[in-house]
């Protein structure tokens, strides 16, 4: 019996890693809209020099993108939550599961 429970509180730990190599994606494009528009705009970042089609065109892509990712996230770690982790407290799974989402992209900036 406890093999077992052992072995339901590591699903949402890999499921939630492998969604963080797709979730590279839109992190990105979350990241270049940021830095070529708000952040540029205070003067944090430096805009792409070759980026002259303005904000409308990547706001097409991201959204979509974003959205899609978002959903299917969230949809997800809903039905993982209610289905194997359901004594558990709502605030730590959540932050641990984004945590681990972003894990892969954060690693890929930190060492690439």
């Amino acid at each position: 019996m406890e093999r077992t429970r052992l072995w339901r509180s590591g699903v949402p730990v890999v499921a939630n890693l492998l969604l963080g190599i797709p979730a590279i994606v839109p992190a990105f494009l979350i990241w270049y809209v940021l830095s070529n528009g708000p952040l540029a705009e205070l003067g944090w970042t430096q805009r792409e020099p070759t980026e002259n089609d303005g904000m409308w065109l990547w706001l097409v892509f991201v959204v979509p993108v974003v959205a899609c990712f978002g959903g299917l996230w969230t949809l997800l770690n809903l039905w993982m939550r209610r289905r194997l982790l359901a004594a558990a407290p709502s605030g730590p799974y959540w932050s641990l599961a984004l945590v681990l989402t972003l894990s892969p992209y954060l690693l890929g900036v930190a060492f690439g």
